[in-house]
């Protein structure tokens, strides 16, 4: 027998939380910060760079057309795009050594991923080290396949140390004491 009984109508389940983290682990909107929402929307430009071969200027004007832009760090969205597109072969060049396998063997969400990554480290000292990575973290658990933010996680811990070299043996000396 079925005991399931209709709902009577108007009566609405509660509303669930925008703050917090999803079932995944991954940061709700509402607890994103500009700077991640700008993150986000960079990882979305690159992909369509990596995988649509799209002009910059194109995916620029798309992405900033999209749901939500206005919530997000415009500036730093606009440095992670033009920068990491105009450095993708010294990035690339950055993250090789500290890869397992080739460049076409990682998806393009991670390979986008670790640009932000490798770009923030070089880039934007005002964002330390470990936030870089935990940002990075956040965006492959949400976004990227099952692993995948492990991988992120493995790379960026290696190439941390060779372009933030100071901040991570203070920081690790400051753990020691």
């Amino acid at each position: 027998m079925n005991d399931l009984k209709p709902k009577p109508m108007g009566i609405r389940p509660p509303r669930q939380s925008r703050t917090g983290v999803t079932s995944t682990g991954a940061r709700k909107a509402g607890s994103k910060s500009e700077r991640s929402r700008a993150r986000e929307f960079a990882l979305q430009a690159l992909y369509q760079t990596i995988v649509g071969k799209n002009a910059v200027a194109d995916i620029d004007a798309f992405t900033r057309d999209l749901a939500g832009f206005s919530k997000a760090d415009s500036l730093h969205f606009d440095a992670l795009l033009q920068g990491c597109t105009a450095e993708a072969g010294e990035l690339d060049a950055l993250i090789e050594p500290f890869l397992d396998r080739r460049f076409i063997e990682i998806s393009p969400v991670e390979h986008s991923i670790l640009w932000i990554g490798t770009y923030e480290f070089k880039h934007c000292l005002d964002i330390p080290w470990r936030v870089v990575i935990n940002e990075c973290v956040e965006m492959a658990k949400e976004f990227g396949g099952t692993d995948g933010h492990k991988y992120v996680n493995a790379v960026l811990n290696g190439l941390a140390p060779t372009l933030r070299a100071l901040e991570v043996s203070a920081d690790r000396d400051s753990k020691r004491s």
